[in-house]
């Protein structure tokens, strides 16, 4: 399969949305003849049977002889309830897209390296290639699938869907994800913030189980918060809530991406890091551009000059997450994202600091954790909301 079989008005896409308006109605309807789902879904008992037939093959329906009206029927019954379950995760520099049963646990995954930065529009024809390249492996018609849920790394409108102006891909500003996305699958697409998926997959099965109060620290290229109050995920008015890397430390610092000087995303976001490298140490020195993972890697191989920065890194993180504990007291704050796996390297100077600037009362019942799920959270997050959305 190429992308170019995807494209919106494309016999495939046609194809697909016939095949889900025949799944629906027998979903909806139960067991049905050929002739009766001609007549609901207004298509030609031709392109029904053509229809069926494919069903058929990939084992989604059943086909058995019976009489309707006196004369000779066929019978059609989904043999596989409709239950798969979708979920994207788009990161600057990759899309990841895994599978689900109806109660969002994952059945399969895959990943690719793309451009995701550049062309919000690319990135997605790429995203929904992918997706159907797994169904196809699994054996899944598309037809079959209940809802799909995408990840993006910032703050969407909860009225437009649209990316925000501040996020980690600054391109796709004004941009509707969830729109383009269930043009190019033919199916019900709904986008969320990364670290609020994040944090709802550590609640269910990661380090924040049975805790009330949670906030996620998402680290990448930005620094995000999903938080979790009373047990509910917290969006704000205009879904920018947990935008925690603009939390301003340092009014004479540097200059952040919003606008302002001295945010929390100047000290621990994965390019200003990367800038702090020695010129003269190995990692910057090789020919390959240097990655947050071999920043983290030399530190956790006694690398001075990386464990130094990481530990400013966790200092400054730990005065903005005092700031969050002080105004949310939360149970547990999980770290997750590619810094989080140089382990206390960061999080002993992140608790040295809240030590310091997090009300006793608070502190007291504050839990501070690695996350559990690493990079998959977001797509388990995905999954638990694709699942109960199509229930």
């Amino acid at each position: 399969m190429t992308e170019a079989d995807t494209t919106p008005g494309s016999q495939s896409a046609l194809r697909q949305a016939n095949e889900r308006r025949v799944v629906d109605v027998l979903r909806r309807d139960g067991t049905r003849t050929q002739a009766e789902l001609a007549r609901a879904t207004g298509l030609s008992a031709a392109s029904v049977s053509n229809i069926v037939r494919g069903l058929r093959a990939a084992g989604t329906v059943v086909v058995r002889d019976t009489s309707s009206n006196g004369r000779r029927a066929r019978a059609v019954s989904l043999l596989r309830p409709p239950g798969t379950v979708v979920a994207v995760d788009f990161t600057a520099d990759h899309i990841r897209v895994a599978l689900g049963d109806s109660a969002g646990t994952m059945t399969s995954h895959e990943s690719v390296g793309y451009d995701v930065a550049a062309d919000a529009s690319r990135a997605v024809r790429r995203a929904a290639w992918l997706a159907e390249t797994l169904l196809i492996a699994a054996r899944i018609d598309l037809g079959t699938v209940s809802s799909v849920v995408a990840s993006i790394p910032g703050p969407l409108d909860p009225d437009t869907g649209e990316v925000g102006e501040i996020s980690a891909l600054p391109r796709w500003s004004g941009f509707r994800p969830a729109q383009a996305l269930s043009e190019r699958l033919a199916l019900p697409v709904r986008a969320e913030n990364d670290a609020n998926l994040a944090v709802l997959a550590e609640r269910e099965r990661g380090v924040a189980q049975g805790a009330e109060h949670v906030i996620h620290l998402l680290l990448s290229e930005g620094v995000g918060a999903g938080v979790v109050v009373a047990g509910n995920l917290f969006r704000g008015a205009g879904g920018t809530a947990g935008e925690v890397g603009h939390i301003g430390l340092d009014s004479r610092g540097q200059v952040c991406r919003c606008g302002n000087r001295g945010c929390l995303e100047t000290f621990v976001g994965s390019s200003y890091l990367l800038n702090m490298l020695p010129r003269h140490t190995d990692l910057a020195r090789g020919s390959d551009p240097v990655r947050l993972s071999d920043l983290v890697d030399a530190a956790l191989n006694g690398d001075p000059g990386c464990r130094r920065i990481i530990d400013e890194a966790g200092t400054a993180l730990g005065q903005g997450a005092a700031i969050m504990a002080n105004l949310f007291n939360p149970d547990r704050v999980v770290v997750g994202g590619e810094l989080a796996r140089a382990g206390e390297f960061l999080l002993g100077p992140m608790r040295r600091a809240m030590e310091l600037g997090t009300l006793g009362s608070a502190l007291s019942r504050l839990d501070l954790l690695p996350s559990a799920l690493g990079d998959q959270a977001m797509l388990y997050g995905a999954l638990r909301m694709a699942a109960r959305s199509a229930g």
